[in-house]
């Protein structure tokens, strides 16, 4: 089958990928050149080459940013919920001879709770909002990488931002209506005509969901979207808290991983 024709079998596309033969997938995108717009802007803050990076594209769509991060050297690790997607993008990998440096994987960001593998880049755009149990996938992910993870997500007007105390006195609760305060807006019923937007953070929301699960900011190399790198040492962060709670939310038998790690028989 001739390219252009296979571009038409497997529409519609979201990603408007410029394939190597010079055809593109959705030449006439309704947010224009999308994504490369948004790459261009990325790929600035990151290094040069990423020969020996390993990368987690989580929600990678038709692989636009799988196919990018392996051409500067990565091995890609994508996943996505819709089989519709993943055939696109297993398709383009094929056509820039990157099948080999890509694997794609049917997944949703919960399954990697099971997860042993480590990645030095975790790629998380667009996916936090359409999510109903966001901030579980953001301790999901933290577990997975000791290095950096950039993010993109649909966020509240304004980037108000403040220094959040470690804690906030009984009496004294009035800060938690500063229009700075970290906060996520949920949304009943539809966002942009979208029944899986679900949940939109300020910015401070973000850099203080960020910071409370192990990452601090390095750069915004876009609008909405945040450069970050892994920082164990933030006195705030305590993994221990949640310890039974996120293995049970994740479906895991947190009595035996709690023997296995020290022990210890809990009853």
């Amino acid at each position: 089958m001739e390219v252009q024709e296979k571009i038409k079998d497997l529409s519609p596309w979201f990603h408007n990928i410029h394939l190597p033969g010079g055809q593109q997938t959705a030449e006439n995108h309704f947010l224009g050149d999308f994504p490369a717009f948004k790459w261009r802007k990325i790929k600035k803050i990151l290094p040069e080459s990423l020969k020996g990076f390993k990368v987690l594209d989580v929600g990678c769509n038709a692989g636009f940013y799988s196919v990018e991060l392996a051409r500067m050297g990565a091995e890609v690790v994508g996943i996505d919920i819709d089989e519709h997607y993943l055939k696109q993008a297993k398709w383009v990998a094929k056509q820039f001879d990157l099948d080999h440096q890509i694997t794609f994987k049917q997944m949703q960001v919960y399954d990697l709770a099971k997860s042993e593998e480590k990645f030095d880049l975790i790629w998380f755009m667009g996916v936090f909002y359409h999510l109903r149990y966001p901030l579980l996938a953001l301790d999901i992910l933290s577990r997975l990488t000791d290095k950096y993870l950039l993010f993109q997500t649909y966020s509240t007007p304004g980037k108000k931002e403040m220094h959040v105390p470690l804690d906030v006195e009984f009496h004294k609760r009035e800060i938690l209506e500063n229009p700075a305060w970290p906060k996520m807006v949920f949304v009943e019923n539809r966002l942009a005509g979208d029944p899986t937007n679900w949940w939109i953070p300020s910015h401070q929301g973000i850099l203080s969901m960020m910071n409370n699960c192990g990452f601090e900011l390095e750069s915004s190399p876009d609008d909405e979207t945040y450069f970050f790198k892994r920082n164990d040492k933030n006195p705030a962060i305590d993994k221990t808290w949640n310890a039974s709670e996120y293995f049970s939310a994740t479906g895991q038998n947190w009595k035996q991983i709690v023997k296995k790690k020290t022990g210890i028989k809990t009853y």
